[in-house]
């Protein structure tokens, strides 16, 4: 029997991510491997609270309002590893994406790692830092990254 490997897709709900998920369906996948999507949760809406008496309400709905749209995100990637006919599991964690997702592919011991990249410009990519670029050069193990085909050098087609 042909081994497979253990794959970890990182999956954000971008058409970047959808683009690289798809992109292993057609170039890599075997049917022995085994895959985890993760799909990492940050609570962004904390950092642009207003720090105004009363804003705990507002604070109490926005964070439940992120964790509702991510537990909608994690059953929508359960259904299309599903219709994919993959083998493995949905992975959800809270934090930062660059730093989550090389955690996991270490406590998971993956054999690679497959990602989107949203075609930052160099500038850009300096100064806010990019998931694709972190990961791909503190991974200990094989990457991927997927540009999306629409997309050139960060300029849109």
């Amino acid at each position: 029997m042909e081994k497979g490997m253990k794959v970890l897709i990182a999956m954000d709900g971008s058409k970047y991510c959808d683009y690289a998920f798809d992109w292993y369906l057609e170039n890599v996948k075997k049917h022995s491997d085994y895959v985890i999507l993760i799909h990492c949760v940050e609570m962004n809406t904390i950092a642009a609270m207003p720090g105004d008496i009363g804003a705990s309400g507002l604070l109490v709905r926005s964070i439940e309002q992120e964790r509702a749209a991510a537990e909608k995100y994690l059953h929508e990637l359960t259904e299309r590893m599903k219709a994919a006919n993959l083998h493995g599991k949905v992975k959800r964690t809270n934090g930062p994406a660059r730093s989550e997702i090389l955690r996991v592919a270490e406590e998971e011991k993956v054999d690679m790692i497959i990602t989107g990249t949203r075609g930052m410009g160099t500038v850009r990519r300096t100064l806010l830092g990019s998931v694709s670029d972190h990961v791909l050069h503190h991974s200990h193990v094989p990457i991927i990254i997927c540009r999306h085909k629409d997309e050139v050098q960060g300029v849109k087609k």
